[in-house]
């Protein structure tokens, strides 16, 4: 495996948390992206990136759009966290609208993350809620596999997270 770095941002724990078992698993030094620098980075074949997915956006992935003239040529991994299951077609529109020009093509995967709107800022639970009081005055039988999470997340505690989303990543590494 060559020299790597793995670079996440966070804002609720379950992305660290996915790149602090990267990290454990491939020996890549662990660094939270908001500290990063291009000159940080510079000196690794293997760039793996993580952040959480927020109103169809994966954060952290600015950092690979300022800093791309100093990153193209290297492995660039990027995995995003969000609370929905997998579903194939939300992924694909997740990774179309983030993955254009200089990044089109980068490998990305995605990890279930975690639930806790008692942690969330004020604002992150405001939103939540108004999404879940829209979603309810739909019936159940049409919700999208995303709706359907989100109405039987509300009001509880959950933790998806599971280092086997991390296999395709992992095999994607080693290839």
């Amino acid at each position: 495996m060559k020299k790597g770095i793995v670079l996440y941002q966070s804002k609720y724990g379950a992305t660290e948390k996915y790149a602090r078992w990267i990290s454990d698993q491939t020996g890549f030094p662990c660094l939270d992206v908001k500290k990063a620098s291009p000159h940080d980075v510079m000196s690794y074949d293997t760039i793996v990136l993580g952040g959480g997915i927020y109103a169809s956006g994966i954060a952290g992935l600015s950092f690979l759009k300022k800093n791309w003239k100093h990153l193209k040529g290297k492995n660039i991994l990027v995995f995003c966290v969000g609370a929905s299951p997998y579903e194939e077609k939300s992924f694909q529109q997740v990774v179309s609208h983030n993955f254009k020009d200089d990044l089109r093509g980068l490998p990305c995967f995605y990890c279930r993350g975690a639930w806790d709107q008692d942690a969330m800022s004020f604002k992150d639970r405001t939103l939540c809620k108004m999404l879940q009081k829209a979603v309810s005055k739909k019936d159940p039988a049409s919700y999208e596999p995303w709706e359907s999470a989100l109405m039987e997340a509300s009001g509880q505690r959950c933790d998806w997270t599971d280092q086997t989303y991390l296999e395709p990543l992992f095999q994607a590494l080693e290839d």
